[in-house]
């Protein structure tokens, strides 16, 4: 029940992270014509940008799992027996990290919110509206590592999913 409900979450931020990626394209788009009608749209860059972080943000869990991240499989298919521990060494290291990323992640928020920090443009979005999903996604990232790490500990496999190309050098 628990591992549908944490696969659900990374799924559902990939979801986000895909509707991310139409929002860019809906305000670029939305950019060309203002620009052919001569109608000014502040802020259009500035958005992209957002929804372009959110995306990334958002997405890094689902990659994760799906193998889609740049590992060091070469190395830890070159430990053979001891890959388990190579394993480990890595989803400790990273845990650690996205942990590190999440924390400050989501005190930048914080402060942002606290302090009303607002976008440079003209658009003057106020900050903290444009890093939360980044947050969101952070926390996400840090929890889909540590429930790798703890899959390693318990079961002796994670749960990311070698790709392809993995799969046939591992064979």
């Amino acid at each position: 029940m628990i591992r549908r409900g944490l696969n659900a979450l990374y799924d559902s931020a990939a979801v986000l992270a895909a509707l991310c990626l139409l929002a860019i394209l809906v305000v670029i788009s939305a950019q060309v014509v203002a620009r052919w009608a001569g109608i000014p749209f502040n802020g259009s860059s500035e958005y992209a940008g957002y929804f372009m972080a959110s995306a990334s943000f958002l997405a890094f869990a689902h990659a994760l799992n799906r193998g889609a991240h740049i590992r060091v499989g070469l190395l830890l298919n070159a430990l053979g027996a001891r890959r388990f521990w190579g394993e480990l060494g890595c989803l400790i290291v990273a845990s650690a990290a996205a942990s590190f990323l999440a924390w400050y992640a989501v005190k930048l928020v914080y402060w942002s919110f606290r302090l009303k920090d607002v976008s440079q443009g003209q658009d003057m979005t106020p900050l903290w509206i444009a890093q939360a999903p980044m947050a969101v996604g952070a926390v996400i990232l840090a929890l889909c590592v540590i429930d790798n790490l703890v899959s390693l500990v318990v079961s002796g496999r994670d749960n990311i999913r070698e790709d392809s190309v993995e799969q046939s050098h591992a064979e």
